[in-house]
């Protein structure tokens, strides 16, 4: 059970316990108390947390050295038991009418919210855990659904009444309602190729794998702890003082930030990247290329301040972090590695005209003829969207601007990259984990405490998989034919969901598959975009909504959800497709520019396949030097160097607003080095509990702002000009586009 997270190069030997990192993962105090109290346990006599004690607990045995000193969060295990509860309370109940209200009615919401930030300029933005849906559960609807002996309606004790509201709203409604409410978010992902076919297929081929990818402890899911300790401050324990503390620290930060986001984002742009040397350089073009960033596809951002919250809360996805405040330290640490060469590598193209980079703008993900005009894609299509190879001839082939062929290449790297990492690094743990479920012995302390409920069949989760199979194979046989290659493309997904998941769940990382599903895809179908899409669809989308279902799966088994309840919320949540017609009907015109506004843009969905697959054998061999480095040189932490990760973003400042790189590169340091190595109570009490409502905040003020005055409701209300909402770009650099 003992497995150390690999951010944890920067706690050796930490002064706060004078023990070094290796030891405590050694000499793991739960491992000793499992061990002890798992019979009693599987007897139902004995709870483990009259052993370890609960996390709203001010000092527990768990979290001390033998000093008595707090020892910093380094083991999985400390993840999972020193930041989660393992209170549960079996009798609550779950299939209420609330559970369904709210989970439609917020589903709509989440979908709304993910349609609005999957076309905003931000890099690409994913909403992973949506703490809103979860406060608009409890502040906005649960109180008012009357129950018996309702304050205000003064209703009567009837079977109407308790079935409308059978008591307090709990826990295990709450993330019922989430789980759906966020599938219906992710479902974004199918609407980038106009089909939502894929999902249920990811969901069965997830639920196959889910006794190696969700229930053993090292599957951490470290960015699901802001959601789950927000859980616990707002259900659990409530008389505690230290809870009373932790539910007020999260209320006057979520205000707080919701309050403060109407600056940065409408009254005062400026505050979204404020540049010394672009006010010292206003008529530069090359300053507005390195310094600024305050716009979509304007610079780097190099050195830039961002005050605005919503940027670094969106530096996720892809092959980006999750977050400042809870990823692991050595994923960030190599983010930002790979950060400085993207500047360096974009910088050093640009200036050499290397791909007749000048021809082109410094960041754009659109296709233009070699003299700098964009592409008319349409000339080179027959009536039915097949390649005509003659106009091809005849228009030439297209050229991406040399930041984004960088990118290509970065996605390319970090494929063959993630391979051989998950291979040297986490092969054996994975393989361990497969034998132990075989055997039926997985020791998680969550996943004991869930066997009180039933579970739901691996057969369920393949049948679910060969109907899915099935409906999938009737499609492309009869529309878009795709035939063999529709099997290639499952075994794509069934090959890569494990090594997706895995990185996902350790290293809170996603390596990015899109592109070489549709390069293999244009490999094996050549000419036929449409028979390509859809290929993508089976063989990349299939693998996201697998990793979906692992994460929903993980929470519900930290928050003691019953498993049926899971399984059945995730199947329900497709309600995107609507949204997104209404959104690019109604904003075409700005979504398919270049630059795009502060509000609206199209970057993320205007990418195309890579022209250099090759990048994908040369990735497999960058892993093997610091494999090798670290077993000749133990103590020099080379296992900390993810490769993938790195490469990842070689091509991360391609597009979008990219000032907050600087900023949440120090939010990073300030939470996961300084806080938790020397001040490891706070880090525990209340880290996570920042994140969540910085988030949560951020999420409600955004979906609040894009509807009264950003342009998703229909109308657009611009703030006036003053100093800090300047015309062109917001951080006073020369708008080159």
């Amino acid at each position: 059970m003992a497995s150390v997270l690999p951010d944890m190069a920067a706690v050796e030997a930490l002064p706060a316990t004078g023990r070094p990192a290796s030891e405590l993962a050694s000499v793991d105090y739960l491992d000793e108390k499992l061990s002890d109290t798992k019979e009693k346990l599987d007897l139902g006599v004995v709870d483990v947390l009259d052993e370890i004690g609960e996390v709203c607990e001010d000092i527990r045995p768990i979290d001390m050295d033998e000093n008595g000193q707090e020892r910093p969060i380094v083991t999985a295990d400390d993840w999972s038991t020193r930041l989660i509860s393992l209170q549960d309370d079996p009798s609550l109940p779950v299939w209420t009418f609330r559970l369904w209200f709210l989970s439609i009615g917020l589903s709509a919401f989440g979908a709304v919210l993910a349609e609005i930030f999957v076309n905003s300029p931000l890099q690409e933005p994913f909403i992973s855990r949506s703490e809103s849906l979860c406060l608009a559960s409890i502040v906005v609807l649960a109180e008012v659904i009357p129950g018996p002996g309702h304050k205000w309606l003064k209703t009567s004790d009837t079977a109407f009444w308790r079935f409308m509201n059978p008591g307090p709203f709990n826990i295990k409604e709450n993330v019922g309602i989430l789980i759906m409410s966020a599938a219906a978010t992710h479902g974004a992902l199918a609407i980038n190729i106009f089909a939502a076919g894929s999902q249920l297929l990811g969901y069965g081929l997830a639920g196959m794998m889910r006794s190696f990818l969700v229930y053993p402890t090292y599957c951490v899911f470290p960015n699901l702890i802001p959601t789950i300790q927000m859980f616990d401050v707002l259900f659990r324990n409530q008389d505690s003082i230290l809870q009373r503390k932790r539910v007020k620290f999260f209320w006057v930060l979520f205000v707080g930030i919701f309050i403060w986001e109407w600056f940065p984002e409408y009254i005062a742009p400026t505050l979204t990247g404020v540049s010394i040397f672009c006010l010292a350089r206003q008529k530069s073009p090359w300053v507005s290329r390195i310094f600024g960033g305050a716009s979509g596809n304007e610079g780097l951002g190099l050195f830039s301040l961002c005050f605005d919250w919503y940027v670094p809360w969106d530096f996720r996805s892809g092959g980006s972090a999750y977050g400042a405040l809870f990823q692991p330290l050595a994923t960030q640490l190599s983010l930002f590695a790979g950060v400085l060469i993207c500047i360096l590598s974009f910088i050093g193209a640009y200036a050499t005209n290397s791909w007749k980079a000048q021809n082109f703008p410094f960041l754009s993900q659109l296709l233009f003829y070699e003299n700098g005009t964009i592409y008319e894609q349409d000339l080179i299509l027959n009536d039915d969207f097949t390649l005509n190879r003659d106009k091809l001839a005849e228009q030439g082939l297209p050229w991406f601007a040399a930041s984004y062929a960088i990118s290509k290449v970065g996605s390319s790297l970090s494929f063959g990259a993630t391979i051989t990492h998950m291979a040297l690094w986490n092969g054996k743990q994975v393989w361990d984990a497969v034998r132990t479920a075989k055997r039926g012995d997985c020791e998680d302390a969550h996943y004991v405490k869930m066997k009180v409920y039933k579970e739901v069949r691996t057969l369920q989760y393949t049948a679910m998989f060969v109907v899915s199979l099935a409906i999938g194979m009737a499609t492309n046989y009869t529309a878009v034919s795709l035939p063999w290659a529709f099997f290639i493309s499952i075994v794509f997904a069934a090959l890569f969901l494990p090594i997706i998941s895995t990185l996902y769940a350790v290293l809170c990382f996603v390596p990015g598959t899109e592109d070489v599903a549709r390069m293999l895809g244009a490999g094996l179908l050549p000419g036929r975009p449409q028979a390509n899409m859809y290929f993508t669809l089976y063989a990349y989308n299939s693998t996201e909504q697998g990793r979906s279902m692992t994460r929903d799966l993980k929470m519900g088994q930290y928050t003691k959800l019953p498993p049926r309840v899971t399984f059945t919320m995730q199947c329900l949540a497709l309600l995107n497709y609507v949204l997104m017609k209404q959104i690019v009907s109604s904003h075409r015109a700005i979504l398919e520019s270049v630059q795009g506004t502060n509000t609206w843009s199209g970057a993320t969905v205007q990418s195309t396949y890579g022209i250099i697959p090759l990048s994908i054998f040369i990735g497999l061999f960058i892993p093997l030097p610091f494999y090798f480095l670290h077993r000749y040189f133990p103590k020099a932490q080379f296992n900390h160097v993810i490769t993938p990760m790195i490469t990842a973003q070689i091509g991360y400042l391609s597009g979008g607003i990219n000032s907050s790189v600087f900023m949440t590169l120090l939010v990073c340091l300030f939470s996961q080095y300084y806080l938790r190595k020397y001040r490891p109570g706070f880090f525990r009490k209340y880290n996570f509990i920042m994140s969540a409502a910085l988030d949560g905040g951020t999420e409600v003020m955004t979906f609040v702002y894009s509807f009264a005055v950003g342009g998703a409701g229909g109308k657009t209300v611009a703030m006036p000009f003053w100093a800090l909402n300047p015309p062109g770009n917001p951080d006073y650099c020369m708008r080159l586009t």
